[in-house]
């Protein structure tokens, strides 16, 4: 560990909130694929799209956060028994609307966001600004994706309140 100049006390806590992180990114990755699968409708084109491009990003991060744990010297979970106990996130049905898709992945958002956040403070006290930039660009992606996500969802009569 003496090669990051980090404390492996310090980092112990980081690595655990990060394996938090992966165990939601694994069932985010693999709900995506399931609605991806599993959309029907009006509006399959722009979805079916939207959740590969969705989960080809998920992909690569499951990978990242791994290998961000490796990074710091300890041992990412590995097998779905660990991330169904360990996630924030639940399974979906197979049978969901688009609509409901759409709100689940939202809501979603938010538990891995409030995780990234976790992962964050971790860092920060473990001084560990690899850690703190790799999470912090995560952020900016999926703040972006819920906002087209929640676009998506509203009316076209709906309006944002002005700044």
């Amino acid at each position: 560990m003496s090669y990051l100049n980090l404390d492996k006390e310090k980092t112990t806590t980081t690595a655990k909130e990060l394996n938090v992180l992966l165990a939601d990114y694994h069932l985010y990755y693999q709900k995506l694929r399931n609605f991806h699968w599993n959309i029907v409708g009006k509006n399959f084109f722009d979805l079916h799209e939207k959740f590969e491009e969705m989960y080809d990003d998920a992909k690569l991060k499951v990978d990242e956060i791994a290998e961000r744990i490796l990074t710091l010297r300890f041992q990412p979970i590995s097998n779905y028994t660990d991330y169904l106990e360990m996630s924030n996130l639940k399974e979906s049905p197979s049978r969901t609307e688009d609509a409901k898709m759409v709100k689940i992945l939202l809501d979603d958002h938010g538990k891995i966001l409030n995780q990234m956040r976790n992962v964050i403070d971790k860092a920060d006290k473990a001084g560990d600004e690899g850690t703190i930039d790799l999470i912090g660009g995560y952020i900016a992606d999926i703040e972006k994706i819920s906002w087209m996500l929640d676009a998506w969802s509203m009316k076209s009569s709906d309006t944002h309140p002005e700044a």
